[in-house]
This record gives C-alpha cells, sequence and structure tokens, in this order.
C-alpha cells in the first residue's frame, strides 16, 4: 500500500482572500498557527473546501480550509489544509483518526512550517524522539514526567557509557504513535531541570536524526522543488 509523500511551500500558492466584513465577532486566536494547523493528505479528488470543512470541523471552529489544486488544470492535487481556532482542536482532531472524508480515508498530520523544510526528518512518521543535551542531573524519570504530556510513552533510555556507566549526553523516548512526535517536534522548547534540551525525530543507524530519511531524499515525485506530489513512505505537510 502506497502513502503520499507530500511537500508544499505556501508562499507559492494563492493567499487566503479577505473575508467579507458580516458583523460576527471574530474568533480570539493568540496560539501560533503552526500549532493550529493540519495537513490532510490522501483526498479524494471530488473533496472541496466544504466537504473537508463540515468533516473536521466536528472536532472544533475551523478558521481557514484550502484543498490543494493544481494552477493551470484546477484539479484537485489530493491534499489540504485545515487551520483551527485553538490548538487543543488538532489534538481533539488527531485523537480520532482515522478519518473519512467523502468515503475515503484520508492522511491527517500536524502541518510542518517552511522553516523546518530543510530537515530531513521534518515530515517522517515517526515514533521516536532523539533527545539531545542531557545532563548528568537528568534521570529518566524527569524525562517521562516532561515527554508524557504528549502521549502515552512506551519506552524511555538515556544512553550510557557501556564501560564506564557514564551518560553520554542524549537519550530517546519511544511512543504509541506518531502524532505525539510530531507535536513534541513542534513545540520546540523543552526545559528539564533548568536545562534546555534538542528534541528531533529519532531515525537512522544511531537515531540521532542523520541521514536521508523523512520522504527518500529528492526521488521523483517527492520533493522536486515543493510542487511535486509523489509516493513514498512518509506523509509531507509543509507551509510558509
Amino acid at each position: 500500500m502506497y502513502v503520499y509523500i507530500y511537500l508544499y511551500i505556501y508562499f507559492i500558492c494563492p493567499q487566503e482572500a479577505p473575508k467579507e466584513n458580516t458583523g460576527e465577532a471574530k474568533p480570539q486566536i493568540n496560539e501560533p498557527e503552526h500549532l493550529r494547523k493540519l495537513f490532510i493528505g490522501g483526498l479524494d479528488y471530488k473533496t472541496t473546501d466544504e466537504t473537508l470543512k463540515a468533516h473536521f470541523e466536528k472536532w472544533g471552529e475551523v478558521v481557514d480550509v484550502v484543498v490543494m489544486k493544481d494552477p493551470k488544470t484546477k484539479r484537485s492535487r489530493g491534499f489540504g489544509f485545515i487551520t483551527y481556532a485553538k490548538a487543543h482542536m488538532v489534538d481533539d482532531a488527531q485523537s480520532n483518526r482515522p478519518h473519512r472524508v467523502d468515503n475515503r480515508v484520508v492522511e491527517p498530520k500536524r502541518a510542518v512550517p517552511r522553516t523546518e523544510s530543510g530537515r530531513p526528518d521534518a515530515g517522517a512518521s515517526i515514533k521516536k524522539l532523539f533527545i539531545g543535551g542531557i545532563k548528568d542531573e537528568h534521570e529518566e524519570d524527569d524525562l517521562r514526567e516532561h515527554f508524557k504530556q504528549f502521549g502515552n510513552i512506551v519506552t524511555c533510555s538515556i544512553v550510557v557509557d557501556k564501560d564506564s556507566g557514564k551518560k553520554k549526553g542524549f537519550a530517546f523516548v519511544e511512543y504509541d504513535d506518531y502524532d505525539p512526535v510530531d507535536k513534541a517536534c513542534l513545540q520546540k522548547n523543552h526545559t528539564v531541570k533548568g536545562k534546555h534540551l534538542d528534541v528531533k525525530k529519532a531515525h537512522g543507524k544511531d537515531g540521532r536524526g542523520g541521514g536521508r530519511g523523512g520522504g527518500g531524499g529528492r526521488q521523483s515525485g517527492g520533493w522536486g522543488g515543493g510542487r511535486n506530489q509523489g509516493f513514498g513512505g512518509n506523509n509531507w505537510g509543509l507551509y510558509d
């Protein structure tokens, strides 16, 4: 079964048209957009902005919705974006997977800001976090206490030298789903015992986020410069 890769750079697409003033009160939005936005892959080509919104507004107020279309043919490109009024609405929607829109199971992921597109793991569906910046005072229980806010932890381990037993400065937290990893990486600021931790998706041979993962490098139909879509092992949902 193929899983779609989508790479979307927001500046190449038309900006949202100004909304007509209907006199209705606008929602108070004070949370960053990247915490309120969902990428929706695997859409049926007949799905419209209206049908996409009708499904996802079950989990909260939708302030923006767009099904991406080819600028020449105007045909759906098979993916879109939903932006909620509040970040917790994204959590609610993700907690209610799988989602079916127009009789097709779709693939929702937290959208990734374009500033993250340079990282090879930005859109990869991975269940394990790499955590750098571990100090001697950090214990596994400290990490569990902090990272449990994102989801159900399966394993948590601080890596130590097998000979000396000293901590090597990094750790891994594994969840039972990819969504907690996406959420933790989007949050960025992680401080445990007064020390900042570097958090990213764990992949590659050493699990440190190196290599060419997260979409297969520059394969045909994958990256392509921001306009193409294709097949591969992970979903992408980049926006500016």
